[in-house]
C-alpha cells in the first residue's frame, strides 16, 4: 500500500517540551519535513513527517517520550484554486472519513498528509482518480 510513516509524540503542555523533542532529533540527524501540533491545556500531539521515522521513534522512545508510528497518505496537490475541495469531494463521495490532515509545500506543489478511517480504500480511490501519492523516497530525496 502506498503510505508513508508519520511519527506522533504525546507531550505535556509545558515550557520547553517541544524544544526537547527537536533537540533530540537534531542531535541524531533526523530532519523534519512537515509537522503539526494539536494541543489542549494539559497536553499536545506533535505529528511529524521525518527523513527516518524508525530512527526518530527509537531515539524519542529512548528519551522516555510517548511515541507511535502511524501510516498516513501523502498526496501531491496542485497549488491551483479549488484543488483541496476536489480532493475532499473525492473522499467524501467514497464515504471516507478524514481523521485529520495537514499540508506542507514540497517542490512547488502542496502535499497533504491525510489520516483516514480506511487507508487502503483511500489509496485505491485516490489512485483511481489519477491523484499522485508520494512514498517516503519521494519526500526524503
Amino acid at each position: 500500500m502506498k503510505t508513508i510513516k508519520q511519527i506522533s509524540v504525546f507531550l505535556e503542555n509545558t515550557k520547553g517540551r517541544l524544544t526537547q523533542v527537536t533537540k533530540i532529533l537534531n542531535e541524531n540527524g533526523v530532519d523534519i519535513s512537515a509537522f503539526s501540533v494539536a494541543d489542549s491545556s494539559e497536553f499536545g500531539i506533535l505529528r511529524m513527517i521525518v527523513n527516518d521515522a524508525q530512527k526518530a521513534y527509537n531515539v524519542l522512545k529512548g528519551a522516555n517520550f510517548t511515541t507511535i508510528l502511524t501510516d498516513v497518505v501523502a498526496l501531491e496537490m496542485s497549488m491551483e484554486y479549488g484543488s483541496l475541495h476536489q480532493i475532499l469531494n473525492i473522499l467524501n463521495k467514497a464515504d471516507i472519513q478524514i481523521e485529520y490532515m495537514y499540508a506542507f509545500p514540497f517542490k512547488n506543489k502542496a502535499t497533504a498528509v491525510i489520516r483516514t478511517s480506511d487507508l487502503e480504500k483511500t489509496v485505491l480511490v485516490l489512485e483511481q482518480q489519477s491523484q499522485r501519492l508520494l512514498c517516503e523516497n519521494d519526500i526524503n530525496n
